[in-house]
């Protein structure tokens, strides 16, 4: 083990954490507002429920 391979190992408590801070994986960015997701999400809640309601399921 050379000197500069120890100081680079020992330079972070956890090397795959300081490398993983600034790398993309390629998956959906989070710069949208939330609020249409939501908005999505209470509107297929609302047509399961009036579905369910209307088979008479519940």
């Amino acid at each position: 083990m050379t000197a500069t391979s120890a100081t680079s190992a020992t330079a972070h408590p956890n090397p795959a954490r300081a490398r993983s801070a600034g790398t993309r994986s390629g998956g959906p960015s989070d710069d949208r507002p939330k609020m249409l997701e939501h908005l999505a999400g209470w509107t297929l809640v609302a047509v399961l429920a009036m579905l369910v309601t209307q088979l008479g399921l519940l």
